[in-house]
């Protein structure tokens, strides 16, 4: 099993990353595990949850505009690499590993000596 990884594309992307067994939150406050400082994100939007089976679940947990799975506003359902899962106006890309979703994004990404 490998970590799960949401990626943002943009400027400064947002990376989430989810192992194995895990359950996070996401919303733009404090008490949110992953903060998305950004317009139509409820202050606890939803749960992702990668669970023992070695699937990610997304859940909207009441948000006031939804959670957003390519395009298709769902409660509930699992995320496949590639999907999109769009939370207020951010797209994330789903990924697995090491995954680096775009040559633009490879490109704004330093080297790190010895690497």
């Amino acid at each position: 099993m490998s970590i799960w990884i949401l990626q943002s594309q943009g400027e400064s992307p947002i990376i989430l990353r989810i192992p194995p067994g895990s359950i996070k939150t996401i919303g733009r406050t404090a008490r949110a595990d992953f903060i998305v400082d950004a317009a139509l994100v409820s202050r606890i939007h939803c749960r992702v949850t990668a669970d023992k089976s070695d699937q990610l679940v997304v859940e909207d947990l009441g948000s006031t505009n939804g959670t957003i799975v390519n395009g298709k506003k769902f409660e509930r359902t699992i995320l496949r690499p590639g999907d999109t899962l769009t939370i207020g106006r951010v797209d994330f890309q789903v990924g697995r590993g090491t995954e680096v979703f775009s040559t633009d994004l490879a490109k704004s990404v330093p080297e790190v000596a010895g690497s």
